[in-house]
């Protein structure tokens, strides 16, 4: 019974060890737990390309290089939606500024009684001459970028790293699950075998449900857009949906695309409130109820403890601490699951 307490003892303080360094270092470890979560992500369809006889390394290129290309894709819808918007923006920006004097002053005036001079001409001039000198920009950022030097080449080094550290973990997966699997105490293979395949099973839902999840609010951001009469809804809304997998960036993204493409489409400010009206229901039923209930259920998360797990892992490790808050906590699930089963059977519960 000593030696048993004594090797749990040992166990807990390597997981409390191992907990410390993770949150030590979670601003390094960055680019290798995404590389790892999208390493996990890609392995099936290394492992069927492997399986036609391909060398694993051309697999790993062969996978990579339809990631670059869906992404380049991404950026060819985007970039010149963006331009095509902005470019637009700036030409009724005019437009803009002499409804809001027509429209809005009076009612300034009508609830307020004040007594406001708006001077279109002027502030037309001051919003064209801010764009045309938008060059001037960088010259009054070298400064900050002076001072930032240190966190924007940590961000270049992270982006640089993300594709080497994909590249090794996929190539040598098989081989590194195989060293870890000689790790584990003979004693205790078979059982962490079954944990882990559990835990396997867990994150295949996980996946699954997130997959659905980003179908699910494609089809609800482009449909709804139509319904309100944006243009660009299908290209805005598959855009929104397809990067809900990365907590809030979907619905920035979204919602800055739509913004644009309404103020350049509408006259008036309701239209453009309505845009954003349907990014907030969508943001809202996106976190309360679809990815409670396509992934939380799944994975057997209660809704609750679904936005628990966001809420905290946001706060200890920042932004990917959110991308990674549903998959630990399918990891921690099982343990828990283990945990239970081995104290209703323990003598402490049943000692009377």
């Amino acid at each position: 019974m000593t030696l048993s307490r004594f090797a749990a003892l040992q166990w807990l303080s390597f997981a409390l060890v191992a907990a410390l360094l993770v949150y030590l270092l979670s601003p390094i470890l960055t680019p290798f737990v995404a590389a790892g979560i999208v390493a996990y992500i890609c392995n099936p369809l290394v492992q069927r390309l492997t399986a036609w006889k391909l060398p694993r390394t051309i697999a790993v290129a062969l996978v990579m290089a339809g990631l670059l290309l869906l992404f380049a894709l991404l950026l060819l819808i985007v970039l010149p939606l963006l331009e095509k918007e902005v470019s637009q923006f700036v030409a009724r920006l005019p437009d803009w500024i002499e409804g809001t004097r027509t429209h809005l002053l009076p009612l300034l005036q009508k609830w307020f009684g004040a007594d406001l001079q708006w001077d279109s001409g002027a502030i037309k001039n001051i919003f064209l001459s801010h764009w045309q000198s938008a060059g001037g920009v960088l010259e009054k950022l070298l400064p900050w970028l002076g001072s930032s030097g240190g966190a924007i080449i940590g961000l270049a080094l992270d982006l640089l790293l993300f594709p080497v550290a994909m590249f090794y973990l996929l190539r040598d997966w098989n081989g590194g699950l195989a060293r870890l699997d000689e790790l584990i105490p003979r004693h205790l293979y078979t059982k962490t075998r079954a944990v882990i395949a559990e835990v396997d099973r867990v994150m295949a839902e996980f996946l699954r449900g997130q997959i659905s999840v980003m179908l699910l609010m494609s089809v609800y951001y482009a449909l709804v857009l139509w319904l309100i009469g944006l243009d660009f809804a299908l290209p805005i809304g598959i855009i929104a949906g397809m990067l809900v997998f990365v907590p809030y960036l979907g619905m920035i993204t979204g919602l800055t695309l739509a913004t644009l493409a309404a103020m350049m489409q509408f006259s008036e400010f309701g239209s453009v409130a309505l845009v954003w009206a349907v990014f907030g229901a969508g943001q809202l039923t996106e976190a309360m109820v679809v990815t409670p209930r396509l992934v939380g259920e799944r994975i057997g998360l209660h809704p609750l403890a679904v936005i628990f797990a966001l809420l905290a892992f946001g706060q200890l490790f920042g932004f990917f601490g959110l991308l990674l808050a549903l998959p630990l906590s399918a990891i921690f699930l099982v343990a828990l699951r283990y945990g239970k089963a081995w104290y209703l059977s323990s003598t402490m519960y049943r000692k009377p």
